[in-house]
């Protein structure tokens, strides 16, 4: 079993984190240093989790790593919904899944795939022990008024949410907690807002599941690096 110790230092000008793995010798390079590679090749995708409550203290730190993340203007943009209350939890997945319907009915999907559809997809965020919605607001970011650089500014306020979503994906695997990075509230963004209660410049972007699991999955496939970089100008790759 993996077992991880992270220290954040929280001065305004250093952070860091030092990861200890036991047990897990493939994430040391050959001088003992951690191989960071090893964390983001070692993460996996987790939809199904033990009936295990996730500690206070591995919360804090998740959250910790996202506040940390880089950000345009260091406007840190981003807002966090932390849901524990299963009541809660419920009546958010319920009214996700009834507007996801009306999309599926739409889609021309026949009745039983739908019902099977919404179920599972009730089922994951019930069972989930922790639901993180990332938010996105404005409020801090540049304003300009020309429609173009305010639709330029908030790509990078979504860039820099996107960075923190990532930064707790990745400690909660250092912590040995599954994580799994869902879009759905982008679909259903007033659905979000309205039964956690959001004000109206506060903007569901993702949600995030956490929990313990023994899951051992394997890595889903990446494209060779020949595929995605080119060298100096572009190029078509192929």
């Amino acid at each position: 079993m993996r077992e991880a110790c992270i220290i954040v230092s929280s001065s305004a000008t250093n952070i860091w984190f030092k990861i200890w793995f036991k047990s897990m010798n493939h994430l040391r390079g050959d001088r003992g240093l951690l191989n960071i590679l090893g964390l983001f090749k070692n993460r996996r995708s987790v939809r199904d989790y033990k009936k295990r409550d996730v500690s206070k203290k591995v919360l804090s730190e998740i959250l910790e790593a996202a506040r940390w993340a880089p950000s345009a203007h260091n406007a840190q943009p981003w807002r966090f919904i932390v849901v524990r209350d299963p009541y809660v939890k419920r009546e958010l997945a319920e009214a996700m899944a009834s507007r996801w319907d009306k999309d599926l009915i739409k889609n021309g999907v026949p009745h039983e795939n739908r019902e099977s559809l919404l179920k599972t997809s009730i089922k994951r965020f019930t069972n989930a022990p922790i639901l993180i919605i990332a938010c996105l607001t404005m409020e801090d970011m540049d304003k300009y008024s020309d429609k173009w650089r305010q639709k330029i500014e908030y790509i990078m306020a979504v860039q820099s949410v996107a960075a923190a979503i990532e930064n707790m994906l990745l400690v909660a695997h250092a912590c040995g907690l599954g994580s799994c990075w869902f879009c759905a509230p982008l679909f259903c963004q007033d659905v979000v807002q309205k039964v956690l209660k959001l004000p109206h410049h506060v903007e569901p972007q993702a949600l995030v599941t956490l929990g313990h699991s023994d899951k051992r999955l394997e890595p889903p496939p990446r494209k060779f690096l020949q595929k995605i970089v080119s060298r100096n100008r572009w190029r078509e790759v192929g």
